[in-house]
């Protein structure tokens, strides 16, 4: 499964672990996907997202019609 969000975008970052002594080695920051699938009641069929935590809170506050409609503007198979 890739590691980006279908609705916000987020994808994982590098950076550093840094000790106590300051001593610093790379690491992958990665964000909390989720497959979820969400009912659409306008199509009248689930509809399966990849989506990042801060995406399932996006569709709440939004409504999963207006976040699918995006989807599709941006060119995404939904």
């Amino acid at each position: 499964m890739s590691n980006i969000c279908q609705v916000t975008g987020r994808r994982p970052h590098s950076g550093f672990n840094v000790s106590h002594s300051h001593r610093r080695t790379k690491r992958w920051f990665k964000p909390n996907i989720q497959r979820k699938r969400f009912w659409v009641p306008n199509e009248g069929r689930w509809v399966t997202l990849t989506v990042s935590a801060k995406g399932i809170k996006t569709i709440n506050k939004r409504g999963i019609e207006s976040v699918v409609a995006d989807l599709r503007r941006r060119g995404e198979k939904v």
